[in-house]
């Protein structure tokens, strides 16, 4: 991690040492690419797909301490983008505990809806006399599937002058540019909260979390697409209850794939992160792998 942190500030020494056309030519091609970006994400909705997810907690030792493994598909009923779970842990669930999965995943569903809807109210309201912000990465509808709003845990509005050409590489036999962004605005709930001290606490949070985290891109330029996000916060000396457990390695990847040709859609998602307690290192991984994309309005069977 501090390594990292080194290799940040020298890279945005570098950047700034840049002649002004350089860091212009960047900034046009992220700015395509991040259109690119939308254009993609706009898609998702526009299929349906099977979902394999795993969590796995290991104690000092590589002992595990917990875990799971399940697996769901999406399908649309009555307009709606439903979580159907298949398996757990390998067993097959019954068609009653299906259903059952099914009108609770509704229920949140809807419940997540609301509270969108009345954060975006209180935004539109708290901004209306404000200037008109930086384009963003278009919020998530009324009701979309929630497979979409996991996609956009790497959304961020394009910031010119925030990125930095670090090297060449290749992905899956592509050659891509590998680019860092120092994000100022990732970290923003857009709510107001009814208690000032919280409030304010909240923007302090996130104004530090902003200050300490960085974002790869690794972007095949000639097609303006994303191939691999990859999110490190880099210190989180800052957040509350240090004294009980440390939060360190902090890692998020995000890899797209092309199911279909010149669509590329979420492949995986795999998250990991590793907390020093008394009793030693705890270390968690969280994994979504995304599969066997279909148009939404194909007919077909739950497995």
């Amino acid at each position: 991690m501090r390594t990292a942190l080194a290799a940040l500030l020298g890279v945005a020494i570098l950047a700034t040492a840049r002649p002004a056309s350089q860091a212009t030519d960047l900034d046009q091609l992220m700015a395509r690419v991040l259109a690119r970006r939308d254009e993609n994400w706009k898609k998702l909705q526009q299929y349906v797909l099977d979902e394999r997810e795993s969590f796995t907690l290991t104690g000092p030792g590589g002992v595990r301490l917990y875990g799971f493994r399940r697996d769901y598909t999406w399908f649309m009923r009555d307009g709606v983008f439903i979580r159907s779970p298949l398996r757990a842990d390998g067993v097959t669930l019954t068609e009653a505990d299906r259903r059952r999965a099914e009108a609770e995943w509704l229920h949140r569903e809807q419940r997540r809806a609301e509270r969108r809807r009345a954060r975006e109210a209180e935004t539109a309201s708290a901004e209306s006399a404000a200037a008109p912000a930086p384009s963003a990465a278009p919020g998530p509808s009324a009701f979309e599937p929630a497979f979409v709003s996991y996609a956009y845990f790497l959304r961020f509005t394009f910031e010119p002058n925030h990125y930095a050409l670090v090297g060449r590489e290749q992905i899956d036999g592509r050659p891509v540019l590998r680019i860092e962004y120092y994000p100022t605005a990732l970290f923003t709930e857009g709510r107001t909260r009814p208690n000032r001290r919280v409030r304010d606490r909240d923007a302090e949070v996130e104004e530090k979390m902003n200050k300490v985290s960085l974002v790869t891109l690794w972007v095949d330029a000639e097609r303006h697409q994303i191939l691999q996000y990859t999110f490190d916060d880099i210190d989180m000396d800052f957040l509350p209850g240090r004294s009980m457990a440390r939060v360190d390695d902090v890692k998020a990847t995000m890899r797209m794939g092309q199911p279909f040709p010149g669509v590329w859609l979420p492949r995986d998602i795999d998250m990991q992160f590793r907390m020093m307690m008394a009793i030693g290192a705890i270390d968690a991984r969280y994994r979504v792998e995304y599969h066997d994309y279909r148009q939404a309005d194909v007919t077909y069977r739950i497995r």
